[in-house]
């Protein structure tokens, strides 16, 4: 793939959840002939999502790549994960790309996600163009938008020439794109044409021999890690020999075994690559992202890419329940160790440490979400695992005083549920510092600890029906809030190991909300529902009902249920409280106290719990 550098665009692509970049990317694939129209890809839709996770939640989750040939031209498109737990992979991938497609609904506008993305975008000087998307929508108003994106570069300090960007009006669904509102169009013609004559080609270095900045990291079974990353001088063929400097100044020497290009979204073997390309490169085993490879020892390292520090903390266990190994092949701790060390080779922005407990492994992370989606996948893959509720890592300051990390929140709400949603956030520590008023909702910016965040998603969903939206970023460490009360119910925890019944709970259910239906194995220390008083309350769901031949009172009175309440992943674990695992298995979710016995756990919440 021998291309000059002027011949070469690297975008990145920046939107909300759900305002339809990964549409668009299919469209610029599919009418840049990237596909043959036999090949199947050709009517899929939301190529870019490869995950199941991803196409289930609608977002994207690993930043990929992709490339397609319009005209003369070779254009690198690089997707950038939205949603701000998944920031690790925004900062690295600003650095490989010279211009950025800012993708924003023409009904909503920019919101807060999109805010994080474009921030680092505009700080490493990449160039924008605004594609206002969705504009056969009845209820577009692309006007109205344009004016709140020029808002939005102001307030993050973008400079004349970025202000000065160039609008397209597109419909990724429809399959048209146009530089003037009220133009005739069927194609994505002027969406690529303004691409190319607005996104700058790759700078020329001014030395020429070969170096590369590790943006991204790859694993194949067959070649180990492959590094991607934008090579920013000189050329490389396979088999020859490269330095990689590592962070901590090491050098080490070994051969490119292996280079990978892209074509449309398949990875393409290449012999050879230069400057300005975006590649993969086999050949080392611990090469990190941020370290660079260059062609001798000699060479300076290039400047080393700082990423965000994880706010969360929690732990992930192996499963020593008693249903331990029914539903999952993957149990055993050496099995959990080795898949969360898998994930770190690929994810940056995680962290995994031993504890002192043999089978304990210690997560840190950017946010909740993270988390989650790595257990998910884990789940799916067979494992069983105990995971506790997420936590916040505080830290010292130079006086030694506690401080924790402080979130910016930006949360949409109908105008009937604002007085409900702002007494959660007072609960919470939060600091409201605007209010705007729109015809039938309010948008809320607040700036709340980590730790009050956990959970109030939950409430969010719950008391606006669903219809209430919140995103937030990570904004500074600050000085320790205060307090902060967690869930206001005990639970209902099962004093019998064996299968619920019924007419157990019939009775039970008179207590409070129940998490299982009948039929359903259960053991001592689970927990069935929520008490609907504030401490936690044992009942036995299996309980059957006496048979003896006296008639008994209330019979032919029928047993009604009321439907268990099912929970998400994501909801279970904001839940549990400080002494409660989710169990997550490949089948099922179950809510269960760390202790599982009733005594050693009153014993235990005898004696005073020392703080580190």
């Amino acid at each position: 793939m021998e291309s000059s550098l002027e011949s070469i665009r690297n975008i990145a692509i920046i939107a909300h959840v759900d305002h339809g970049k990964t549409t668009l990317v299919d469209q610029l694939l599919k009418q840049a002939g990237t596909f043959r129209a036999n090949e199947a890809k050709a009517s899929e839709e939301r190529i870019m999502d490869s995950m199941d996770l991803e196409r289930e939640k609608g977002i994207t989750i690993k930043a990929k790549n992709a490339a397609f040939q319009w005209k003369e031209y070779h254009v690198n498109i690089v997707d950038t994960p939205g949603h701000a737990d998944f920031g690790g992979e925004v900062e690295r991938i600003m650095k490989m790309v010279d211009g950025v497609l800012l993708v924003v609904d023409a009904h909503d506008g920019p919101q807060a996600q999109t805010k994080f993305v474009l921030k680092k975008a505009l700080e490493n000087g990449a160039k924008p163009i605004v594609v206002i998307n969705k504009i056969d929508r009845d209820n577009a108003r692309p006007h109205k938008v344009l004016d709140m994106v020029f808002e939005l570069f102001l307030e993050l300090g973008a400079n004349d020439q970025q202000l000065d960007f160039p609008v397209v009006y597109a419909s990724a669904k429809q399959g048209y794109a146009k530089s003037e509102i009220d133009q005739e169009s069927s194609t994505m013609e002027p969406l690529y044409e303004s691409i190319i004559k607005h996104i700058p080609c790759p700078k020329k270095a001014d030395v020429s021999y070969f170096q590369m900045l590790v943006s991204n990291l790859d694993w194949s079974d067959y070649l180990g890690r492959i590094a991607y990353g934008r090579i920013i001088s000189g050329r490389i063929k396979v088999g020859d020999s490269i330095v990689c400097i590592h962070k901590d100044g090491k050098k080490e020497k070994k051969n490119a075994t292996a280079l990978f290009g892209h074509q449309g979204l398949a990875k393409i073997e290449l012999k050879e690559a230069s400057e300005g390309d975006i590649i993969g490169l086999a050949g080392f085993e611990d090469v990190f992202i941020g370290e660079t490879l260059t062609d001798s020892e000699e060479r300076p390292a290039l400047a080393f890419i700082d990423i965000d520090p994880p706010t969360i903390t929690m732990k992930i266990c192996i499963n020593d329940g008693p249903l331990a190994g029914k539903e999952g092949k993957l149990v055993t701790a050496r099995q959990i160790s080795e898949r969360l060390t898998r994930e770190t080779r690929t994810n940056v922005s995680i962290e995994v440490k031993d504890t002192d407990t043999a089978g304990h492994f210690q997560i840190k992370a950017r946010g909740e979400m993270q988390i989650a989606v790595i257990v998910e996948q884990m789940r799916r893959e067979g494992f069983e695992l105990l995971v506790s509720r997420p936590e916040v890592i505080f830290r010292r300051d130079e006086a030694g005083n506690l401080i924790e990390p402080l979130e910016s929140v930006y949360i949409d709400v109908p105008k009937d549920n604002l007085g409900d949603i702002l007494q959660s956030l007072a609960g919470r520590k939060a600091d409201i510092i605007s209010m705007d008023h729109q015809a039938h909702s309010v948008t809320v910016e607040a700036v709340v600890p980590t730790r009050g965040l956990i959970g109030f998603e939950t409430d969010l969903v719950n008391a606006t029906k669903g219809h209430g939206i919140m995103s937030h970023l990570f904004k500074e460490y600050a000085p320790y809030k205060g307090e902060i009360p967690t869930r206001n119910n005990g639970v209902l925890i099962s004093m019998e190991n064996g299968t619920s019944m019924a007419y157990a709970l019939d009775t039970i259910q008179e207590r409070g909300r129940l998490f299982i239906g009948p039929q359903e194995e259960v053991y001592v220390g689970m927990v069935i529902g929520e008490n609907a008083r504030p401490d936690d309350m044992p009942v036995n769901p299996c309980k059957a009902k006496k048979l003896s031949n006296m008639r008994s009172t209330g019979d032919g009175k029928g047993i009604s249920l009321t439907p268990p309440l099912k929970m998400t992943l994501e909801r279970s674990l904001e839940y549990i409280a400080n002494d409660e695992y989710v169990e997550v298995t490949p089948l099922s979710l179950r809510l269960r106290k760390k202790i599982l016995d009733a005594t050693a756990r009153k014993r235990m919440s005898a004696t005073p719990v020392i703080a580190e």
